[in-house]
C-alpha cells in the first residue's frame, strides 16, 4: 500500500530542497512517513493547469460558506507548504465520512488556477489519517527542535 522507504544512504530528494525548516530530514536509519504518490505543494506552482495531480497533507481548515452553493473548501498542509482544495457537493457525498472525519487526506483532482492561486478540484478523497499512527513507531526518534533552534 505505501511505497518502500529509501535507504538512509541514498541521495536527498527534492523535498529536501529549499528552506531548513521545510527539509526532510533523517532520523537515525528512518525518515518521516510520507502518502505515496503526493506531490508536494511547493512543486503545485510548476504543475500545469487541468493536470491531474494527487495532494496529500494534515487537514488545517474545512470550511463550508452558505453562500458557496454546498461547496467545501479544505486546506492541507505537507512539509513543503499548504495546498487549497475545492470539494463539490457531489464529490462531497461520495466521500463524506473522509471530509468530515480525515485529519490526513490524500485527494486527487484537477489543478485550477486563477491569478496566483492554485486550487485542486477533488475527484477522489481519501483518508490516510491511520499514517500518523506511524509517528508513534519506536523507529522514529525525532530530533528535539526548539524555538530557539530556528534560523
Amino acid at each position: 500500500m505505501f511505497r518502500p522507504l529509501p535507504p538512509p544512504d541514498a541521495p536527498p530528494s527534492k523535498a529536501a530542497i529549499g528552506h531548513p525548516i521545510h527539509r526532510e530530514k533523517p532520523l537515525g536509519n528512518e525518515r518521516w512517513p510520507r502518502p505515496p504518490s503526493a506531490c508536494p505543494a511547493r512543486l503545485l506552482e510548476i504543475v500545469p493547469t487541468g493536470a491531474r495531480i494527487t495532494v496529500a497533507g494534515l487537514v488545517l481548515v474545512r470550511q463550508r460558506p452558505g453562500t458557496a452553493k454546498g461547496v467545501i473548501f479544505i486546506t492541507l498542509e505537507d512539509e513543503t507548504g499548504t495546498c487549497n482544495v475545492v470539494v463539490w457537493a457531489k464529490i462531497y457525498e461520495r466521500f463524506r465520512r473522509a471530509v468530515i472525519a480525515g485529519r490526513l487526506l490524500r485527494v486527487t483532482g484537477r489543478v485550477q488556477r486563477q491569478t496566483n492561486i492554485v486550487h485542486v478540484v477533488a475527484e477522489e478523497i481519501e483518508d490516510i489519517s491511520p499514517m500518523l499512527d506511524l509517528l508513534l513507531s519506536p523507529q522514529l526518534t525525532p530530533d528535539i527542535c526548539r524555538a530557539g533552534d530556528q534560523p
